[in-house]
């Protein structure tokens, strides 16, 4: 059942989580359903030495909306770019780059984006929770690329994820990753996903671009903030089912919407590859 929202007040000075980042530190408060971070991270400070040993990956992979208040740190971007951020930006960072803290004053900046699992180790506590999966996904988008080129490809598509991001925010989702050319979120109520998921389409349409999306809702193991499991391939599959336009869902999700006002129809049984034997799917057709 979703939280309500209620007028509530943390502090960093006691915090609910403390993640060491090797010479820095993240401290994290709960909002209920939001998590907020604080990063400290001291002069000498390098993603590549003090954070990478833990997490494995040859870049972060991990999106960063912030607020810096104090401090410079050097972003490089996988694919040369770069960038300082100082004291007083609010900035984002998108996955894959390294950091580190320039010149003799402590980067300091306030985390809104996947706080909750920056830093953690892949092999930390995993934890199994119930949850609604969504996969959106840009209908040809590589004939569109040929035919825009690929200057006016990354103008596009990064209008296209501030826009689902937007829509994410709406409906309570959660960003997992970028796809590309879609999106991966996850939900703890079916009925916002599919609404999510409806305005999507919309929400992108006069960029020239159509969107599918598949949902589906299912048990999955949480490692490293990422949603890991049958559940996540099974949206996927479903995704790549739909038609331009289409949002549709999977029969479990279907049967938790029972007495919405979101309608749908049987598309019958279908195969989804990787999963065995054929699972019922529906499209909405009305109440997003």
């Amino acid at each position: 059942m979703a939280v309500v929202p209620r007028l509530q007040r943390k502090s960093f000075a006691t915090p609910d989580r403390v993640r060491e980042l090797g010479s820095g530190r993240l401290t994290t408060v709960d909002l209920d359903e939001a998590v907020v971070g604080q990063v400290v991270l001291p002069p000498g400070w390098h993603w590549a030495s003090d954070v990478q040993p833990v997490v494995g990956t040859a870049s972060c992979e991990v999106r960063h909306v912030s607020y810096a208040l104090s401090g410079r740190l050097h972003v490089r971007m996988d694919d040369g770019t770069e960038m300082d951020i100082d004291g007083g930006d609010v900035h984002e960072i998108p996955p894959g780059h390294d950091a580190w803290v320039v010149g003799d004053v402590p980067y300091v900046a306030v985390e809104w984006a996947n706080s909750a699992r920056y830093g953690g180790s892949p092999d930390a506590s995993e934890d199994r929770v119930l949850a609604t999966i969504l996969f959106t996904d840009i209908v040809e988008s590589t004939s569109l690329i040929g035919r825009v080129g690929d200057a006016a490809w990354r103008s596009i598509i990064l209008e296209h994820n501030a826009r689902v991001r937007r829509q994410l925010d709406v409906h309570r989702g959660r960003e997992v990753a970028t796809t590309g050319d879609g999106m991966l979120a996850v939900f703890d109520a079916p009925a916002r996903a599919v609404r999510c998921a409806a305005a999507v389409g919309p929400a992108v349409e006069d960029l020239g671009l159509q969107v599918r999306a598949g949902v589906h809702t299912g048990e999955v193991t949480i490692a490293g903030g990422h949603p890991r499991g049958l559940a996540v391939h099974a949206a996927a599959r479903i995704a790549a089912l739909a038609g331009a336009g289409e949002v549709l869902v999977s029969a479990t999700t279907r049967d938790l919407l029972e007495g919405s006002d979101l309608e749908f129809e049987d598309r019958g049984l279908q195969e989804l590859k990787g999963l065995s034997g054929p699972r019922r799917i529906f499209a909405l057709v009305r109440g997003a």
